[in-house]
């Protein structure tokens, strides 16, 4: 004798298969508010908003903020490494190098006669010529000469090399001696010229006054020019020199030019 499988004599089953035809039936009318009732009433509850993921913060590198960049090992401010001005052929520019801080005082008889021999040894270049230079205590300045951007780099690397072999073997060491690559400040007008070749020339009497002391307002002996030429040369015989550390200018603007950026009664 066949009996009826216990699914189909359980009333749930039937009550599961009623409520499936009902949906099948609604869902095909597309009778929205009848296919809720029959869910349920947890479909009538509010429309849920859409949350937000929390992300956590991406980390940011680079970029302008406070504090970024490169932090500052020097004591003092480095010159910005930014591409030199373009020179044309017998440009003239100011240059300024500073020394690091372990280098003895410049502007002294025993460091003053090496950096005499590593001049005269550059002033022979063709490319670019030394016309004018003054050393202070921690830094020199000089007015130079130069057949293009190129030549001015050869010749300021150049001495460099030689400056830093003169000062290294006075001082029994090695490494570098200069803080940082030289500044250069191009001149292009007879009123620019003036400036920095007075500036140059008399920058010791600058510091002094800056700095509140009294010197005596006469030639700097570590300042050599063309017109000083007779006040140092007795300075250089005396450290034993041989040579002229400073070469002639062939450009119209350091030859004559400069002097007519004078103020009147300049030269009176």
């Amino acid at each position: 004798m066949n009996r009826r499988p216990r699914m189909l004599e359980n009333p749930a089953f039937h009550r599961m298969h009623d409520l499936s035809g009902l949906f099948w039936r609604i869902a095909r009318r597309e009778n929205i508010c009848a296919f809720k009732s029959v869910l349920g009433g947890g479909m009538d509850a509010k429309r849920g908003k859409q949350l937000g993921l929390k992300l956590r913060e991406k980390k940011r590198w680079g970029g302008e903020r406070k504090g970024a960049g490169r932090k500052r090992t020097a004591p003092m401010r480095r010159v910005d490494h930014r591409t030199r001005p373009r020179l044309g052929e017998r440009h003239a520019v100011h240059a300024t190098w500073r020394v690091l801080p372990h280098v003895w005082n410049l502007r002294t008889h025993r460091s003053f006669a090496p950096m005499l021999g590593a001049f005269a040894a550059a002033s022979g270049r063709v490319d670019a010529r030394i016309t004018r230079f003054s050393v202070q205590g921690n830094h020199i300045h000089l007015i130079v000469e130069a057949d293009g951007t190129k030549a001015l780099a050869r010749a300021m690397q150049g001495l460099g090399i030689r400056l830093a072999k003169a000062l290294n073997s006075l001082m029994l060491s090695k490494g570098a001696v200069f803080a940082d690559r030289y500044h250069v400040r191009p001149l292009g007008s007879p009123r620019e010229a003036w400036q920095a070749i007075r500036y140059v020339m008399r920058n010791h009497f600058l510091h002094a006054q800056r700095q509140g002391r009294t010197v005596a307002d006469q030639a700097d002996e570590y300042a050599v020019g063309p017109e000083l030429l007779g006040v140092a040369s007795a300075l250089w015989r005396r450290l034993g020199t041989d040579g002229l550390p400073i070469a002639q200018p062939r450009g119209w603007l350091l030859r004559q030019g400069w002097m007519l950026g004078a103020p009147a009664g300049a030269f009176g």
